[in-house]
Order: C-alpha cells, then sequence, then structure tokens
C-alpha cells in the first residue's frame, strides 16, 4: 500500500481549518484516522491536572514515558479487562503500560525500567499525540 501524503497532509489542514481533534477518512480498503489534541490541554501549565476530580497534582518527577507514535491510547488489552497499571503499582522494565492504536495497529508501550507508577495521564480511549507524556514511574 502506497501513502498518500497529499490527503494526509489535508486531512491535516482540515484539522486545524474546522478546529477539530480528530478526523476519519475510508475510501475502499484504506482508511486513514489523524487527531490532535485539544487547544484546552496544549495550554495547560506545568503542573498536571485530572479532569475527574479536578484537583491539581503537583509537578511530577520521575522518568516520563511518552507515546511512541499519535494514536488512541488503552489501558486494558480489551474493553472491561484488567488494566495494564494502576498507580501506586510495581511494574518490571518491558511490562506492558498501555496500548496506542493507530490504523487498527495496536502498538504496546513498554516500561522502559523497573519502578512505581506515579501517574497515569491519559483516560482510556482518549487520542494522543507523538511525544505526550503517558505515564510517570519512579
Amino acid at each position: 500500500m502506497k501513502i498518500n501524503k497529499k490527503l494526509i497532509k489535508e486531512l491535516v489542514d482540515n484539522l486545524e481549518e474546522f478546529k477539530l481533534t480528530e478526523l476519519e477518512y475510508s475510501e475502499n480498503d484504506t482508511k486513514i484516522k489523524v487527531s490532535r489534541q485539544s487547544k484546552v490541554s496544549q495550554n495547560m501549565s506545568p503542573e498536571i491536572t485530572t479532569e475527574k476530580n479536578n484537583k491539581k497534582l503537583e509537578s511530577v518527577s520521575g522518568t516520563e514515558i511518552k507515546s511512541p507514535i499519535i494514536g488512541t491510547a488503552y489501558l486494558a488489552p480489551e474493553p472491561g479487562a484488567k488494566k495494564f497499571i494502576e498507580t501506586g503499582k510495581k511494574i518490571k522494565k518491558g511490562d506492558t503500560v498501555m496500548i496506542v492504536e493507530a490504523m487498527k495497529t495496536m502498538n504496546h508501550v513498554p516500561s522502559p525500567k523497573d519502578g512505581v507508577v506515579k501517574s497515569v495521564n491519559v483516560e482510556d480511549g482518549q487520542p494522543v499525540e507523538y511525544g505526550q507524556t503517558l505515564v510517570v514511574i519512579d
């Protein structure tokens, strides 16, 4: 399959022009999904906030595990299954911390070292950007 860069660029331009966070295009067997963070998330201060309880967390120090690609983050191997990690749990180097799905390909994100999960910075099913901090471990 040859990637149509012009089409992808056009889709990304449409995200900007129409102020969208996600756009999906399909034709025959080809399906392309582009997404980006909302401006609210991009303009956050260095402090991390959670939407669940709206309380600010202190600036986090530790090893950040970042998204290797643009896609959708999943905290469990399938809907309803046990999450890969939870805050406060010990993990080992190489353990899967979550899956980032892009174009129907499930990409496992491994832990770079042994440690304890300090924070999980994304919700299940949330679109993520390349380089976005997903998890912080200590």
